[in-house]
């Protein structure tokens, strides 16, 4: 009785342990969100004096009047959904296609192990920005949103990831299949892509991160300010004084300072991805075991 008291007062103090920690770790990861999201909600004196902790000092909405009273704000925010839409369903085709031949033996498809060689070669060596910016320029993509899509439209890792999950399907539910007379299309459609939903939704949660956090493609093949994606048009953001001549407006916006913006980027840009990972956060573990295991 004594050693299984004893155990059961161990385990506790594990327990109580492992919470400390976890509890810990949670605080480092939420305070400097809290402090971030003080400091779009303080004015410049308190922000540029270091009071704002992890509560607003001097509330003040004025950042993100600033941010959200702009048309642009709103024409970028369109291209980015935009972009993060035609981006989602041009990867994921593309990837799917990729990797369910890839997946197969090389009895099955004969050329496997040379297209895996040359997906292999693609992934560490890449073309480079100056060829990349020739080809998009020598076909007319320039200032089009196809700019920002088709130069990545192929993600070697997360058909990498698709093709091991693909692997893991179990082969006698494509050999009943193939002798029922289905096709390859309705093989891939029916069985594959639903048995491997868990690491599909990991890989579109990559591809919808991917697209609506770059920045720099547009600033390398879009030339036109008005056609700037979300992220790249809040990091051009800059507080400027001088062009404003409401008296109310000026009298607002020295409430606010380039630090104080720049917290109400973050948030804004991050709230929409805070709306999508919820909803996907039950597949990110078991698709990320599934894709990177090979058996």
């Amino acid at each position: 009785m004594f050693s299984i008291h004893d155990h059961s007062i161990k385990s506790r103090i594990a327990d109580i342990i492992i919470w400390v920690l976890v509890l810990t770790l949670t605080l480092s990861c939420l305070i400097p969100l809290m402090n971030l999201v003080a400091i779009s909600f303080s004015d410049n004196a308190a922000a540029s004096a270091n009071m704002v902790s992890i509560y607003p000092v001097h509330f003040t909405l004025s950042s993100y009047d600033k941010l959200l009273s702009d048309s642009q704000f709103w024409r970028s925010f369109l291209i980015s959904v935009e972009r993060v839409v035609l981006g989602l369903f041009v990867n994921m085709a593309l990837m799917i296609l990729a990797a369910y031949p890839l997946s197969k033996s090389s009895k099955q498809f004969r050329a496997q192990k040379v297209y895996m060689n040359l997906v292999i070669f693609a992934m560490l060596f890449s073309g480079g920005l100056i060829p990349t910016f020739m080809v998009v320029k020598e076909l007319n993509l320039l200032d089009s949103i196809w700019a920002l899509i088709l130069p990545g439209a192929v993600p070697i890792g997360n058909v990498i990831l698709l093709m091991n999950a693909f692997r893991g399907v179990p082969k006698s539910l494509e050999e009943a299949a193939t002798i029922d007379g289905a096709s390859q299309w309705r093989i891939l459609s029916t069985i594959f892509v639903p048995v491997v939903l868990p690491t599909l939704a990991t890989v579109m949660l990559f591809t919808i991160v991917g697209h609506w956090n770059d920045y720099f493609g547009a600033l390398v093949y879009i030339n036109k300010a008005s056609n700037y994606p979300l992220q790249t048009y809040i990091q051009q953001l800059s507080v400027d004084l001088q062009n404003i001549t409401d008296p109310q407006k000026l009298i607002e916006y020295s409430k606010i300072s380039n630090r104080t913006l720049n917290a109400a980027k973050i948030v804004v840009s991050t709230l929409p991805l805070l709306l999508i990972y919820p909803f996907m956060q039950k597949y990110f573990v078991t698709g990320i075991v599934v894709g990177s295991v090979k058996e």
